[in-house]
């Protein structure tokens, strides 16, 4: 997965500080693919350190770019199991990119000693572009002494044959802006007059929501496990508020940050409650919560972006570093 087991999501970036993991790791280091690493602060900050400076390039709709758009040269590396992939597949059926951009899809059980893999099989697909077995060779690929964790989404430019960017708010902009000129999805999802809200609402969802079950479910100490359950029930009853009154948390426009909420919340009930001990209460208790994500699923090809099986599969993993003398706190509606 990617990451605060990964960077902070089991599955995707955020660009949040990783915490250290409390046992061995799955990463590459100088280039070699390592399943025993034992996490360190030097280590982590040695990561920090890679994800600033490889792996972030734009592509951009101005032809002189390092990397103009341009139909059929990128390639997207996702698993419909991520939340954090889940908002560049979105990205990419709402801006009707599918005949632009390909898409490989790895296996949602990333567990195995080469961490995420591909296949031809119901719920992934082979390597498209390579014909290679792992996501793992192509970091190798792209950077040959790269140091980090191995995550999902991955943008890739064939042509180059390298990474362009595994952000994943950075690939969402990407998608949004740089390629209408094919795309048949009109709409943008961060408007110049609605930008100073989109990214004050962004940074309370990423860091008290879509990080914020990670520092919950993989908390080492109870304190920390408290305030993390705290800080995300709290931003939930905030949501729960606002989308009472409108239909969107911005208004009555779909904006990005819609888009960054929305794979939090379908996974919510399916395993965060459960798995990552979020236990408080469920979204199925938030009534406005609930009929706001139902309308985001309502809209046209969303539905075909969630994949309940692989996601429930994606966090069965004995690899999960959960903490079994955490107490959770216990269930109650409002």
């Amino acid at each position: 997965m990617n990451k605060v087991l990964t960077e902070t999501s089991l599955s995707g970036s955020t660009g949040a500080i990783p915490p250290i993991s409390p046992q061995p790791i799955k990463m590459l280091i100088d280039g070699v693919w390592r399943t025993d690493i034992v996490d360190t602060p030097d280590l982590r900050q040695r990561r920090m350190d890679e994800r600033k400076h490889w792996f972030r390039d734009v592509i951009s709709a101005d032809p002189k770019a390092a990397f103009p758009a341009e139909a059929g040269r990128y390639h997207l590396y996702v698993s419909y199991a991520c939340p954090w992939a889940h908002r560049a597949i979105l990205y990419r059926r709402l801006k009707r990119l599918e005949d632009v951009i390909a898409m490989s899809v790895l296996h949602p059980k990333w567990g195995g000693p080469q961490g995420w893999r591909f296949g031809d099989t119901d719920m992934s697909t082979p390597d498209l572009v390579e014909d290679r077995q792992y996501l793992y060779e192509v970091y190798q690929a792209s950077k040959a002494d790269f140091t980090g964790r191995v995550t999902v989404p991955v943008l890739y430019d064939t042509q180059t044959k390298r990474i362009v960017n595994n952000e994943s708010r950075e690939i969402m902009r990407m998608l949004d802006g740089a390629f209408n000129h094919w795309g048949k999805g009109c709409q943008n999802f961060f408007p110049p007059d609605l930008r100073d809200g989109i990214e004050a609402m962004n940074g309370l969802i990423l860091k008290n929501v879509a990080e914020g079950v990670y520092r919950a479910g993989f908390a080492q100490s109870q304190e920390r496990y408290d305030k993390a359950i705290a800080a995300l029930f709290d931003t939930l009853d905030e949501l729960e508020k606002r989308v009472a009154t409108q239909s969107f948390l911005l208004g009555d426009r779909v904006t990005e940050s819609d888009w960054h909420l929305f794979p939090v919340l379908v996974r919510f009930d399916l395993v965060y409650h459960t798995v990552l001990r979020c236990s408080l209460r469920r979204l199925a208790d938030y009534p406005a919560l609930t009929a706001y994500l139902q309308r985001l699923y309502r809209l046209p090809g969303i539905a075909q972006t969630v994949k309940p099986d692989q996601i429930r599969l994606h966090y069965d993993e004995p690899e999960l570093p959960i903490n079994p003398n955490i107490i959770p706190v216990p269930a109650t509606t409002h």
